[in-house]
This record gives C-alpha cells, sequence and structure tokens, in this order.
C-alpha cells in the first residue's frame, strides 16, 4: 500500500513487499509442478505409446480377405464372426459403426447355418426383432425366454458356450434385414471400423500394475489428487517459513 496516495492495489506479477514476493514464487513454481505432473505425463504417453491389436483384431485381419470374397470355410467365417461379436460386446459405440457389425454378425451366422434351415433362421429372427419392438421392459417374461431359446439355438454356430457373455448378446445383434450378404458399406467401412475399437495405444506405462491398476489410471486417478493436496501443504508450510524469516505475526 502507498500510503501517500492510499493505493490499496495488489498485484501478484509485480508484488511490492518482500512477503508478497515470496508468495508469488512460491505459488509459480508449486503451478508449474503440477503443470509437469499432470500434462508432462500425458505428453510422455502419447512418445512412448504404440498401437498394440486385440486378439481378436488380428483373427479378423487372417480371415477378413476370404470372407470378403466368399471363400471362407466355416472356421474362417466361425471366427471372423465371433471377433465381430466381441466388439458388439464393446460400450459407446458410434450409431453409424453398430450397423455395419450388425450386418457382419448377421450375415455370419447365416452362413454357418445349413441351407435347409437358412429360412427358418431368417423366420426366428424378425419374430424376436418384432418382439423387442413390443416389449416395454427387458424383464418381460416371453422376451427372456424367447432370448435365450435364440441364443441356446445359435451359440454352436460360433462355437460359444454359454459361460460367454457373447452367447447372450448374439440375439440382440442379428439383423434379419440384408441377412444373405454383406452390404457394399460393410465391406469398405467394416476393417476401418474394427480397427477402430480393437486397436489400443499401449505402452509400459498401460501395462505395468501398481497396488492392482494399470499405472496410467492409478497416477491420474490416485495420485495426481495425493499430489495436489501435498501441494497446497507444501504451500502452507513454506508460507510459514517466510512469515517466519520476515518475522511476520498472523
Amino acid at each position: 500500500m502507498d500510503k501517500t496516495t492510499n493505493d490499496y492495489h495488489i498485484s501478484f506479477f509485480k508484488p511490492t513487499t518482500p512477503q508478497a514476493r515470496s508468495n508469488r514464487n512460491i505459488v509459480i513454481w508449486l503451478v508449474l509442478i503440477w503443470l509437469v505432473a499432470v500434462f508432462g505425463f500425458h505428453f510422455l504417453l502419447r512418445i512412448v505409446e504404440k498401437p498394440t491389436p486385440e486378439k481378436d483384431y488380428l483373427t479378423f485381419q487372417n480371415v477378413w480377405q476370404q470372407v470378403k470374397e466368399g471363400e471362407a470355410t466355416d472356421v474362417e467365417m466361425m471366427k471372423f464372426g465371433k471377433s465381430t461379436l466381441t466388439v458388439l460386446g464393446k460400450i459407446m459405440l458410434s450409431d453409424t459403426d453398430k450397423p455395419v457389425l450388425n450386418n457382419a454378425i448377421s450375415y455370419s451366422v447365416y452362413q454357418l447355418t445349413p441351407d435347409s434351415l437358412k429360412e427358418e433362421l431368417v423366420v426366428m429372427i424378425r419374430e424376436f426383432e418384432e418382439k423387442r419392438k413390443s416389449i416395454s421392459n427387458i424383464s418381460n417374461p416371453d422376451y427372456i425366454e424367447a432370448k435365450k431359446s435364440l441364443s441356446n439355438k445359435l451359440s454352436p454356430l460360433l462355437n460359444l458356450n454359454s459361460t460367454d457373455v457373447r452367447s447372450k448378446i448374439l440375439p440382440l445383434e442379428l439383423r434379419s434385414d440384408g441377412i444373405e450378404a454383406l452390404t457394399a458399406e460393410s465391406k469398405l467401412q467394416l476393417p476401418l471400423v474394427m480397427k477402430k475399437y480393437m486397436v489400443h495405444n499401449q505402452s509400459f506405462l498401460t501395462d505395468f500394475k501398481f497396488l492392482g491398476f494399470p499405472f496410467h489410471y492409478f497416477y491420474t486417478a490416485v495420485f495426481l489428487l495425493i499430489l495436489f493436496v501435498g501441494l497446497c501443504w507444501l504451500y502452507c508450510v513454506f508460507t510459514d517459513r517466510v512469515n517466519a524469516k520476515l518475522e511476520i505475526i498472523d
């Protein structure tokens, strides 16, 4: 404060007292530490990460060309169907990607069905689609029974056992429209969609486990919170030391 002008204006960046200057320096150093801890770690993740495909993506790549050209064996078609169904089990699929995957899994099931039962398969799927539209609650007993029945009949085609969660979602992802063939959009977009959801950036920072958590998760979700509290504590400690040095009593 300027006693001659009664100017009470205080500038953080242009302090006029030793205490204010010390406070500014402490704050700047602690903020810099926080910025490096938060954003430096994310930059490090980007630097060391590398695209790592899931096992089912590699399986998809091995059979995709044969499926696309209509030359896939039953085993290859089964692998193709299981890999696309794996993606359909993921959360947060976009509305534009899901129809492509639905067409892929429906086509694979259709191709694996004996010719004599193909027409029956389409009827079954259509009936289930109508039942899904007609119910207001997924706890409807008839709906649950229809879903279970369809799953039991079709899961063996993909070699899915009853404990495989994919057998539970299979009936929900089948579509009767366009089931006889892969659409032109599916042939074009499916490799991109599979890569989008099944190739992940990984590194030793994401693979290493610390206290049961992937290290990058522990660092951002736990350590950074502890660091913030620690920086607040250090600010108080350093401020007390400055006040004691300058003989300032609160």
